[in-house]
């Protein structure tokens, strides 16, 4: 149950990003449902591949890279999904950035519930 509730929770946040960054589009909660499935999927994936390999650029910026990788998997992601669309890396980027501060908030109400 705490798997789903994550996973509607992060698609709700996909579409405040889109209201929020300039350039990030959801078209509606069906197209949001299925990135946010597919932005997990690369992340555990493709992301955690390329998190692994950036590892010492990730430690000279603090952590920041690790936003930059993420920025490239939500690109990724939009090419993949229909009705999900980001236009390019910077608004990818800052989609990173709230979506990072977003799902601070998520595992807070899904740590609670």
């Amino acid at each position: 149950m705490r798997l789903i509730l994550h996973w509607i929770l992060s698609a709700l946040a996909l579409i405040v990003v889109s209201h929020l960054v300039p350039g990030f589009h959801v078209r509606g909660l069906a197209p949001a449902l299925i990135a946010a499935l597919v932005i997990g999927l690369l992340n555990a994936t493709v992301g955690l591949f390329l998190k692994i390999i950036t590892f010492p650029i990730s430690i000279l910026t603090l952590g920041l890279f690790l936003l930059v990788i993420n920025g490239v998997m939500i690109l990724l992601a939009s090419s993949l999904v229909p009705g999900f669309s980001v236009a390019g890396l910077l608004p990818a980027f800052w989609g990173a950035v709230v979506l990072a501060l977003l799902g601070m908030l998520i595992r807070a109400i899904v740590k609670d519930a």
